[in-house]
């Protein structure tokens, strides 16, 4: 019989050949099992009754079963009937996987988790949400997974998605992660933000997958040399975690993330940055920093010494210069993912749809971002304003200066008003717990959102942009736009600021700063 803690802190492989490819048999999906096995993984994810049942005959070891579907009349395909659940179990299954996404489907969730249960099997819920996985646990499921996680609508992500792990460990230390992990950086990135398990599939035993991510880096490598345009190094370094990422024509080609020791210090930070881009595969032309708190001269400080401590006035732009070699660019992490947003993201968008021309003689976008703090970027004139110009995280507005605002509206605000209340969880279990009618958590998402409406309001008045982008973490929770839209509309029209979504997710900051160091370098080139 196995038990929850039998996959703890283990990899699973799933072992799922491409439909009607050349790897698509039992045999094959028996030997990558036995492979995967041999080089010490714990577990297995196996798709479908057939496969499931070759590969027990072949193993002992752990089996999530799952059966695959394309049904006209629902958007669910992982096991949706109790027939599937019920031939997994037959087969050997040792836990059964099925979609736990709030969407019509043709047997609920509640039904197949009591099939399983009645069984005496364990069972995972593939998630795409923290209210998937809130829902799921109330149903008593076993695991809860990030499976589904960018695959309801929208478009589909390129990297695991940490933060829904982080929310889901908030909730219960049966977290397994998967989806999109492609790299041992991002497997370990995964553990490290609470997953008590990991599935790596298309990077293990998806061939055709695989080869094509190869294909796709050598040709766009050996375009970019034929074309005489290497891409940008960007690096996005954060209080929690650095992003680096190669990218070219506003597109990333190579990325990674990894854990940023907050009591290391910038020297060792840029050390490990550099030692990590060298793993990335081409040499850049400039290198873009995108960094919490601000840059003046090239020289970086802290704005808020919570979110990370930062020596006051160190020589950043000098000190990343002497370790990659080419021209470096750096700004405040806010502001570059204005310039991406604008660039190319939902101020992009605005004008194409408006008609307005690419830069205009006023404020043409301002970007908040509200996270684990706020950070802000304005675009005026077609051009970034830069320095102290978008830290609106630290106004003093509703204290009489006594603490910045951010200390009442971002993600560290919600947290500690949950503890204070006498629940631990971090700002994603907040606003699950709202979602599903908590009181209290709703009285705390809204005192943020009166807050952050009301900065808004402000800034429009100040400033009258053409357009406030929001973004980050609490900015796009689910119905968290929707209540700052709600409290400002009781204004009249003129004095209520045009707001959207930030379109670039997590990588605006990453695209917007090798757009910046991008367009200095052709600048230093034309004027040479």
């Amino acid at each position: 019989m196995v038990r929850k803690q039998d996959l703890e802190n283990s990899l699973i492989v799933s072992c799922q050949p491409v439909p009607g490819g050349p790897m698509d048999t039992a045999e094959a999906v028996v030997g990558f099992a036995r492979a995967a096995l041999s080089a010490g993984a714990k577990a297995l994810r196996i798709e479908s009754v057939a496969y499931v049942r070759a590969v027990r005959a072949a193993v002992s070891a752990p089996i999530i079963g799952l059966v695959k579907r394309d049904l006209d009349d629902s958007p669910v395909r992982i096991t949706p009937f109790r027939a599937d659940v019920e031939g997994l179990v037959e087969a050997g299954a040792d836990i059964i996987a099925f979609d736990a996404t709030d969407r019509p489907r043709p047997v609920a969730v509640a039904e197949l988790a009591e099939i399983v249960r009645a069984a005496g099997r364990l069972s995972m819920a593939d998630c795409a949400s923290a209210e998937d996985g809130a829902r799921a646990l109330v149903l008593g499921i076993d695991f809860i997974g990030t499976t589904m996680s960018g695959y309801t609508g929208g478009p589909e992500p390129v990297e695991p998605d940490l933060d829904l792990i982080q929310a889901f460990r908030a909730m219960t230390p049966y977290v397994i992660a998967e989806g999109r992990i492609r790299t041992t950086d991002q497997a370990a990135a995964a553990i490290a933000a609470g997953a008590y398990a990991v599935v790596v599939g298309s990077a293990i035993t998806r061939t055709e997958h695989a080869t094509s991510w190869f294909l796709d880096a050598v040709t766009g490598a050996s375009r970019q040399r034929a074309q005489g345009d290497a891409p940008v190094l960007a690096i996005d370094l954060g209080g929690t975690k650095t992003s680096l990422a190669l990218v070219q024509g506003g597109q990333i080609v190579a990325s990674r993330t990894i854990p940023t020791d907050r009591s290391a210090g910038p020297d060792a930070w840029l050390d490990r940055a550099a030692a990590e881009a060298a793993t990335l595969g081409a040499s850049p032309a400039a290198v873009g920093l995108a960094v919490t708190g601000f840059v003046d001269g090239g020289r970086w400080s802290a704005m808020n010494p919570a979110t990370l401590g930062i020596p006051e006035a160190y020589p950043l732009v000098d000190a990343a210069s002497a370790r990659f070699g080419v021209p470096v660019l750096a700004v405040n992490d806010a502001q570059a993912a204005a310039w991406g947003e604008f660039r190319l993201g939902a101020g992009q968008a605005d004008r194409s749809s408006n008609g307005r021309a690419q830069e205009t003689s006023g404020i043409d976008l301002l970007f908040l971002t509200i996270s684990t703090g706020i950070g802000g970027g304005i675009i005026a004139g077609g051009r970034l304003l830069t320095g102290l110009s978008g830290h609106f995280g630290i106004f003093g507005l509703g204290s009489g200066g006594a603490q910045p605002l951010e200390d009442m509206v971002s993600g560290g605000f919600i947290a500690a008003e949950a503890l204070r209340a006498g629940h631990a969880l971090n700002a994603a279990g907040v606003f699950a717990a709202a979602e599903n009618g908590a009181g209290w958590a709703e009285a705390i998402v809204s005192d943020s959102a009166e807050r952050a409406a009301l900065l808004l309001s402000d800034l429009h008045l100040a400033l009258d942009p053409a357009l406030i982008v929001i973004g980050g973490g609490i900015g796009l929770a689910p119905g968290y736009l929707d209540r700052l839209r709600q409290r400002l509309s009781v204004k009249p029209t003129r004095l209520t600021p045009r707001l959207a979504p930030a379109r670039l997710g997590p990588h605006a900051g990453l695209i917007g700063v090798a757009a910046l160091a991008g367009k200095r370098l052709g600048e230093a080139k034309a004027s040479a």
